[in-house]
């Protein structure tokens, strides 16, 4: 267990602030996931055709191409459009964006997709006549959906949460190709360092786990206590 020590004779400190890392891109993620969620739901609930097919193409392309690829897209797609504007200005260096920006936009973009579709599900899987009876009386809009139906779709969609969190935790691996140093980058580092690829390897895979796990666990309470009085 030396090589997992802490301070210059292991490697305990560097892994332990790379989960650290590894959690506040998940977070970020999420965070921006759900924006954009809350924004797609209700463009494919909407009665309008072409706000359905707005909601329908984010969710369709988002959800089918390669999550790798849209971190690719986003780190050297995203440095170029900027490089392109400041060129407008006079600027001919290479401008290089933020790898956690870089991460947790291009994931929560991925999450957000999946998590359009949750919102959605969980917003139709409400009673119609609740709608219906916030109407007649005479509730406004803003109020019955903060009120009645936001907290009824928070709690139907709490399991399918739990699984996109799940999806965006391992999706945070991906980020080490932009040099972002998480659980991946720096088991890699020190996989290479120490030439002990299988330890340090074996080590990441209990850290995702052991993420994975203590989540489940926040997350089934969470959908105990909201479902009380069901």
């Amino acid at each position: 267990m030396g090589l997992l020590a802490y301070g210059d004779t292991g490697w305990g400190d560097e892994l332990f602030f790379a989960t650290l890392m590894t959690i506040a891109v998940a977070a970020a993620a999420m965070f921006i996931g759900f924006f954009l969620a809350a924004i797609f739901a209700t463009l494919k609930l909407s009665k309008f055709k072409a706000l359905n097919l707005i909601g329908s193409f984010y969710t369709t392309v988002f959800r089918g191409v390669p999550e790798l690829l849209v971190i690719y897209l986003f780190f050297f797609g995203g440095s170029g459009a900027i490089m392109y504007v400041a060129k407008i200005f006079g600027y001919d260096g290479y401008i290089e964006i933020n790898a956690f920006i870089t991460g947790a936009v291009s994931i929560g973009v991925i999450s957000g997709a999946y998590s359009t579709e949750v919102f959605r599900g969980a917003i139709q899987s409400i009673d119609k006549g609740q709608f219906e009876a916030s109407e007649v009386l005479g509730f406004k809009k803003k109020i019955y959906y903060y009120k009645i139906i936001i907290p009824q779709m928070l709690r139907l969609a709490l399991p399918n949460i739990n699984n996109v969190w799940q999806i965006t935790l391992k999706d945070t691996s991906l980020i080490s190709v932009t040099g972002l140093v998480e659980i991946m980058r720096m088991s890699y580092i020190a996989a290479g360092s120490t030439r002990d690829p299988l330890f340090f390897y074996s080590f990441a895979a209990v850290l995702y786990l052991f993420l994975t796990f203590v989540s489940m666990q926040l997350f089934n309470k969470l959908e105990k206590h909201y479902s009380k009085g069901y």
